[in-house]
């Protein structure tokens, strides 16, 4: 998770590790696949150049969209997928994004508790910590601890619900836009989503916080 927040463990060095299971039967099958001619080469370096250039900084603006576009707002939530597509961020195969919305009410935290399934067309690359298993278990079974790492306390009377990411359904938090933002145009709304913000773990910065930082 933060990492100056939740304890996990190191990530190992690349460069000090040998390949686990996973990366060795997908290096293995990739060679298979491309000696066979099903793919080739370079329409696998074309499809890693394509997920290398996404990054939050969508999922960003996709939000911050939605924040001043009710009509927009309406059709992320209601067919997520087509609604991104707006923004000519296409999901691959048949995969569907469902877009959840915070409220007063309701505070949604995303886990993939069987591997790491993540909606990468839109956020990039996943987070280290979202991959582990101390978060996939811990964000079902404790949720509100999991939060609190974070520096996220959610009040007793504010549910917490936890979705569970699969190969097929990918989900997107839309976060509850910061007060003292009325005056503030889609770029400005977009530098205060944080990718942990569009996974639950956080919530948007607010201006104050955000000028904090710099």
């Amino acid at each position: 998770m933060n990492a100056h927040a939740h304890p996990h463990t190191p990530v190992p060095d690349p460069g000090n590790s040998t390949l686990g299971y996973y990366e060795i039967m997908e290096t293995a099958v990739r060679e298979l696949l491309v000696a066979k001619r099903v793919i080739g080469a370079d329409e696998i370096r074309r499809m890693l150049e394509v997920m290398d250039s996404r990054t939050p900084a969508l999922g960003a603006k996709v939000v911050a969209r939605a924040w001043v576009d009710p009509e927009f707002r309406a059709r992320l939530l209601e067919k997520g997928r087509a609604a991104v597509g707006e923004f000519g961020i296409d999901l691959f195969e048949n995969t569907e994004l469902i877009v959840l919305q915070n409220t007063d009410k309701v505070h949604n935290l995303i886990v993939c508790t069987l591997c790491s399934c993540y909606p990468r067309e839109v956020l990039g690359l996943p987070p280290d910590w979202y991959k582990l298993k101390p978060y996939r278990a811990r964000a079902v079974k404790e949720p509100r601890a999991v939060l609190a790492e974070f520096g996220t306390v959610i009040p007793d009377d504010v549910e917490v619900r936890v979705s569970d990411s699969t190969s097929m359904v990918r989900y997107l938090v839309l976060p509850q836009r910061p007060p003292n933002t009325e005056n503030f145009g889609e770029e400005q709304l977009a530098s205060l989503v944080t990718r942990d913000a569009m996974i639950g773990v956080v919530k948007a910065n607010t201006p104050e916080a955000k000028e904090r930082t710099r």
